[in-house]
């Protein structure tokens, strides 16, 4: 059973049905309950008790922070947290000095009161989409609780700790993938932002120009909650969209190939949904994303060109042996990539995120979020090559949406036959996340086969 939703908790909090100190050490009572190690790298239990105790002050005395004071929140192990260390899933930067001061986002969301209670684990360095971490082991996928599955990645420990309902929001970043991934594998709503929506200062990057925040809750209302709590806002401006005012578009191929039968099906289904209550639902041409993926392999990726910008010093020295040698392989894929390939990469770049945005106009792209469900990671853990084919193919979706600068959102739609979920995925084009937002709480309960 689920601790609660954002929604649920925040009203329960300020009306005094709950109490944050009583809900932090709930939290903490289920972290030891789930018994998963692999899950936080750490957990702040002095410091979310000692913001809980200051939540409760301020909600005694009618004086919440936010909607949201009082509203537990893990953090993807590349937020910056006083007093910590922030290792990015990585050994090698375990024994570093503890960050003097919390990233910009954590110290929005101590402003709105919401309680930190710790740093979740990732992919190591945040470069894969699988979600395995060597180091610090790989978090369970809850949704299987008798097959070791894939959880996701790189924000793993996000969208497994609010799909075993330890707390109900995490914040997790996304370069190729990362927040939607997660989101489609545990069965969690998943909301990757524009770039510059969030302040990034505090974040260990992985490639400053994709880099984006996000968060992964049970619900879009709890994610246009929590947006609306972390930039400041004294309620959320967002409503949901009419569902008559929406245009949504199915591009051709590309997106479509190769799915399992249960993604396929559930998409489907969805789009039946939403077509019999009146949404606008029309099927594109769109051979412009084979070119910008036939861009990309033309000249290498653009992860790994600034991957390798922040650990070039540690892939060349004693460091590169306690790296996972995965991510050291996909880092230097920069090493055939020439000063020239980085210039034509990033002008044809430009150039096709003005073509692909006068494409879509307002519009709002769907597809599904991954072509499988979560899979065993055995074979995955046991065979590098079959690794790297299922990395590529779980991020084929999604990257090329941080290619384009797209805002983005994953909303579950369905299980396999094994209860696995599947997700139904958004993009629109830079600073449409409003617009976004009003649109996936329109059409959760459509998508989800609710309504």
């Amino acid at each position: 059973m689920s601790i609660g939703t954002v929604q649920d908790l925040a009203g329960a909090l300020r009306d005094g049905r709950r109490d944050p100190v009583d809900l932090v050490a709930e939290v903490f009572d289920r972290i030891d309950r789930h018994n998963d190690p692999a899950l936080f790298i750490r957990s702040l239990r002095p410091r979310a008790e000692a913001e809980a105790r200051a939540a409760r002050e301020r909600l005694r005395a009618g004086n919440p922070a936010s909607l949201v004071d009082g509203v537990p929140l893990a953090w993807k192990d590349l937020f910056d947290l006083k007093g910590s260390v922030t290792t990015a899933g990585s050994i090698v930067l375990r024994d570093a000095a503890p960050a003097t001061a919390d990233a910009a986002l954590v110290n929005a969301a101590l402003r709105a009161g919401m309680v930190s209670v710790g740093a979740v684990n990732m992919t190591e360095f945040a470069y894969s989409g699988i979600g395995l971490n060597p180091h610090y082991g790989t978090p369970r996928n809850p949704c299987d609780p008798k097959i070791a599955r894939a959880p996701g990645g790189s924000s793993s420990g996000c969208g497994a700790v609010v799909a075993a309902g330890i707390v109900p929001v995490a914040i997790g970043t996304d370069t190729g993938g990362s927040v939607r991934i997660p989101a489609s594998f545990n069965g969690v709503v998943g909301f990757k932002t524009s770039t510059g929506h969030y302040p990034m200062k505090g974040v260990f990057p992985l490639a400053r120009t994709l880099d984006t925040l996000g968060p992964l809750a049970q619900s879009v209302a709890d994610c246009v909650l929590t947006d609306a709590a972390l930039r400041g806002l004294a309620a959320p401006t967002v409503v949901a969209a009419p569902l008559d005012a929406l245009d949504l578009v199915i591009p051709d191929r590309f997106m479509f190939d190769d799915l399992a039968t249960a993604v396929a099906s559930n998409f489907d289904a969805a789009v039946g949904r939403l077509t019999k209550a009146g949404v606008r639902v029309r099927a594109i041409a769109l051979p412009e994303l084979h070119e910008v993926s036939a861009l990309m392999g033309r000249y290498g990726p653009f992860t790994s060109a600034e991957a390798m910008d922040v650990h070039k010093e540690r892939l060349a020295g004693p460091e590169v042996t306690r790296i996972d040698p995965r991510v050291v392989r996909r880092i230097r894929m920069a090493d055939a990539m020439s000063a020239v390939d980085l210039i034509r990469l990033t002008e044809g770049r430009l150039e096709w995120i003005a073509r692909l945005n006068a494409r879509l106009g307002n519009a709002i792209l769907i597809a599904p979020t991954t072509p499988s469900v979560a899979m065993p990671i055995a074979s995955l853990e046991a065979d590098v090559e079959v690794f790297f084919h299922h990395n590529a193919r779980t991020l084929r979706n999604t990257a090329i949406g941080n290619f384009l600068d797209w805002c983005g959102m994953s909303i579950p739609n369905g299980t396999d036959s094994d209860g696995m979920p599947t997700g139904f995925m958004m993009c629109a084009q830079h600073g449409q996340d409003r617009a976004m937002l009003a649109a996936g709480l329109a059409i959760e309960p459509l998508v989800r086969g609710e309504s």
